[in-house]
């Protein structure tokens, strides 16, 4: 599997998201229905996603998959998992849920074979 194209892609998704969620706070908190004081909580949600998107971005072209950057993979694997879970939950009555869980599954299931499988040897992005 190569590695670099699914590093690059969550690191693309993770960063758009990121970046809306910190300089767009009010507007996302709005358009959800939460309150004005809960902007606190996308802001950090969106440093986390930043943070994260950097995170692959940079460790897209390393060897990734069974031993090699274990904490990366499993770092995805787990936020992934987890994000896909709970948006299955909820996404029977919002479509954009819909639509983000399909997007979160996908990448949990890239993560979790990038995690159980060897990279092909002689080659860092496969």
């Amino acid at each position: 599997m190569n590695t670099k194209i699914i590093m690059s892609a969550s690191a693309v998704a993770m960063g758009i998201t990121g970046l809306v969620l910190t300089f767009l706070p009010q507007e996302v908190a709005s358009a959800v229905g939460w309150t004005e004081g809960s902007v606190i909580v996308f802001q950090i949600a969106g440093a986390l996603y930043f943070g994260f998107a950097m995170l692959n971005w940079m460790s897209k072209a390393n060897l990734i998959g069974g031993i090699y950057n274990r904490p990366v993979a499993v770092g995805n694997a787990t936020h992934f998992f987890i994000a896909a879970l709970a948006l299955l939950k909820f996404s029977p009555k919002n479509a954009v849920l819909t639509v983000m869980a399909i997007i979160y599954s996908f990448f949990a299931v890239a993560f979790v074979y990038i995690l159980f499988t060897h990279p092909v040897k002689g080659s860092k992005t496969e």
